[in-house]
């Protein structure tokens, strides 16, 4: 194991995996709890480690290494053409807003998001409970990138903010505006917050080349993954 990890770690049991069939997935968990904070967590990022809800995880299966973490290089980033159509395109019609604080619209529209586009996913059915515990944290500061049509909310970001990075947690928006390729617009909005914020590095999570769902973190240049506890460009 890793030098640099905390020697307070656990193995949580095999379970389907979420991203590819017939394969088993495995979790490394850090129990240590001095590592629950801003400035633990973001060397954790670079060890390969994400946040979900209050809970600091890293995949650790037996016979698979699909997953690599990303991360892109902010102040380097610059987008390309099919980029700059599609924000062009998205600033004719909405505005963005920044929270730090959790709104009574997200639930309904990570609700919507859920049950219209990801019924064969582990969060079908959505719950208020399980949102929360997804997303919030209570040990770390969050902002919400927000992008509103009129008054209506029809996209958020969950951005962790540490003091060199951000991490883009998850991406929810109204399904009704997917022509917008809303998904691909938030990211850039979090490359934009970062770039501005002077932060070095956007994580954008696990890289699975084998999950088309996945795929789509290469489109981000310049960036790196992580391969063998090493970062190497893209």
């Amino acid at each position: 194991m890793n030098e640099q990890l905390p020697a307070r770690v656990g193995l949580t049991q095999e379970f389907d995996c979420s991203y590819l069939p017939n394969r088993q997935e495995q979790l490394l968990v850090i129990l240590d709890p001095s590592c629950y904070s801003t400035d633990k967590f973001e060397s954790l990022l670079g060890l390969g480690f994400r946040r979900s809800g209050n809970q600091i995880y890293r995949p650790h299966c037996p016979i698979c290494s699909a997953c690599s973490s990303v991360r892109v290089l902010a102040q380097d980033f610059m987008p390309s053409k099919s980029q700059k159509r599609k924000l062009n395109k998205a600033k004719t019609q909405f505005e963005v807003k920044y929270s730090t604080q959790e709104r009574p619209e997200y639930y309904p529209l990570y609700s919507k998001y859920i049950t219209m586009r990801h019924q064969d996913g582990s969060m079908y059915p959505p719950e208020k409970e399980q949102f929360q515990s997804f997303l919030l944290c209570s040990w770390l500061k969050i902002t919400f990138i927000e992008l509103w049509h009129q008054d209506t909310l029809v996209a958020v970001a969950v951005t962790d903010c540490m003091n060199s990075a951000i991490s883009a947690i998850y991406t929810f928006f109204d399904p009704d505006f997917e022509h917008y390729s809303l998904g691909s617009v938030m990211i850039l909005e979090q490359l934009k917050f970062a770039k501005e914020q002077n932060k070095q590095y956007v994580y954008l999570g696990y890289q699975i080349d084998e999950c088309d769902k996945m795929k789509y973190k290469t489109q981000f240049l310049p960036a790196q993954k992580q391969l063998n506890d090493e970062w190497v460009a893209i």
